[in-house]
């Protein structure tokens, strides 16, 4: 089930802190996909970005680390492919499912 305001988010970091990059990883790995080592891919509803982002704030040292989110646009909208590679590719999630 897609909900009309799903989005797609692109989420990158730069954390030199392994613990910390270790746990960053699993906490946005556990809502979306990896697409490179530090790049990942959300598909969520407004309000869940919001969450994510309040989690990845009491994760990080930001004094050190840097995490990007960039908002690709609603997911209803993505008619063509959001992404295209060269080299190896990694799979993303393409399904109705949409974490709320």
């Amino acid at each position: 089930m897609m909900r009309d305001d799903a989005r797609r988010t692109l989420i990158a970091y730069d954390v030199p802190d392994d613990r910390r990059r270790t746990k960053l990883a699993k906490l946005i790995l556990s809502y979306g996909d990896r697409i490179q080592y530090s790049v990942f891919i959300v598909d969520a509803a407004p309000a869940k970005v919001r969450r994510i982002k309040d989690e990845v704030q009491e994760l990080i040292d930001p004094d050190e680390d840097s995490v990007l989110f960039c908002d690709l646009g609603l997911l209803a909208r993505l008619d063509e492919p959001t992404f295209s590679y060269i080299g190896r590719a990694r799979e993303v999630t393409e399904s109705d499912a949409l974490i709320l």
